[in-house]
């Protein structure tokens, strides 16, 4: 029982694959500084997003879609047994990543965005993090270590939404940061029971930023001459958030686990404001809420080799008004995971169905546009080995 209740807390964590603010695609996880013994883990999941919607009818009303596009993460750990109590382990992953373009219009054929059309974000993030884990007589334990995260991202904005900042773009160019990790632990054996709290520090980065876009009348219609004032090279400071995340799970039945998290995520700290666009426009380009998000599910292990789960899971809304990069608010889903085991080697396979929030992307605190009946699914396979 206590081998089968860490594949399956495993292998949900690894299935459930939803964007938290658009933004998030991987929920940090430190489920593989719990295996027994020495471990070794390799996953892969694929993920593919619908993302549609409809201009307002300043724009004109016309439908859009294919907003997201489908993205694959990957992601690989090994822990090690020292003895004594004492274990650790190293852990690469994706966490941050979007792919979002808004299609052109196209009057004639009724589709695609004048709001917004054009509008392209580009995101991505590897972190490699470093842990230790000691465990005590009375079964208390404490983990912490170090989290470095690599990340960059690239934005274009388009569509008559945006009004004189319209063909602005920017490159935030690949930056390193370094973050930090902690928490305790606790568990009872014999009824396969266990409780951590993890506190994911935010990471700060400092990228290099080079934007352009087109000229600016700083007093309008006047005696002044449009200047480039988007043009420019500088710093851009950022801070990816940090969270804190409450994981349990206890047997209920012979051989049936219940498990789940409870996670709270401090988006407001992530903010990307650009030195020339903030001069101009008096905003940045992201602005968000705070999250709490929810997994509540139940394993089986229906033999010496098989086992299966089914977990549901939600999370806050942002709002009804959005940033354009990020245009869905708030999800729900289910995921279904079967996990084989035979001998050392442990094969995960998980299928995750989340219906995204609906929302409005806004500019100026005004609705351009609705994101109505949006989805995602997600596929994923983990490989594991004891030795």
């Amino acid at each position: 029982m206590k081998t089968f209740l860490m594949v399956t807390t495993a292998a949900i964590c690894g299935a459930t694959v939803a964007g938290a603010a658009g933004v998030e695609r991987n929920a940090f996880n430190i489920e593989p500084l719990f295996e027994k013994g020495n471990y070794a883990e390799f996953s892969f999941r694929h993920v593919t997003p619908t993302v549609k919607g409809r201009d307002a009818s300043l724009f004109g009303g016309l439908e859009f879609d294919d907003v997201a596009n489908s993205f694959n993460s990957i992601g690989m750990a090994y822990k090690r047994d020292f003895g004594n109590g004492l274990s650790g382990a190293v852990i690469l992953e994706q966490p941050f990543g979007a792919d979002l373009n808004y299609p052109y219009p196209n009057p004639a054929a009724g589709e695609g965005s004048i709001a917004l059309g054009g509008t392209e974000v580009t995101v991505k993030s590897t972190s490699l993090t470093g842990l230790l884990r000691y465990k005590m007589e009375n079964n208390f334990g404490v983990h912490g270590g170090l989290r470095i995260d690599r990340a960059e991202g690239n934005v274009k904005l388009r569509g008559l939404a945006y009004g004189p900042v319209n063909g602005y773009d920017v490159d935030l160019d690949s930056d390193v940061g370094i973050g930090w990790v902690a928490g305790v632990s606790y568990e009872i054996p014999e009824y396969a029971a266990r409780v951590s709290l993890t506190y994911n520090s935010a990471i700060k980065h400092s990228f290099d930023t080079t934007e352009k876009g087109p000229l600016v009348d700083p007093d309008g219609p006047g005696p002044y001459p449009a200047l480039p004032l988007l043009n420019g090279d500088s710093k851009t400071k950022v801070k990816t958030p940090s969270s804190l995340a409450l994981d349990f799970q206890t047997g209920i039945a012979a051989d049936t686990l219940l498990f789940g998290q409870i996670r709270w995520t401090k988006w407001s700290e992530f903010k990307v404001d650009p030195e020339n666009f903030t001069k101009v426009t008096g905003e940045g380009l992201v602005d968000l809420d705070n999250s709490t998000a929810v997994m509540l599910g139940v394993g089986r292990k229906f033999n010496e080799n098989w086992a299966g789960s089914v977990a549901v899971n939600w999370e806050s809304r942002d709002g009804e008004l959005v940033s354009p990069l990020a245009p869905t608010s708030g999800k729900k889903g289910i995921t279904l995971a079967a996990i084989y085991t035979r001998d050392n080697m442990k094969i995960t396979t998980g299928i995750n169905y989340t219906k995204l929030g609906d929302a409005s992307p806004e500019t100026s605190d005004d609705a351009r546009a609705k994101t109505r009946n949006n989805e995602l699914i997600g596929v994923g396979m983990k490989v594991g080995f004891t030795f």
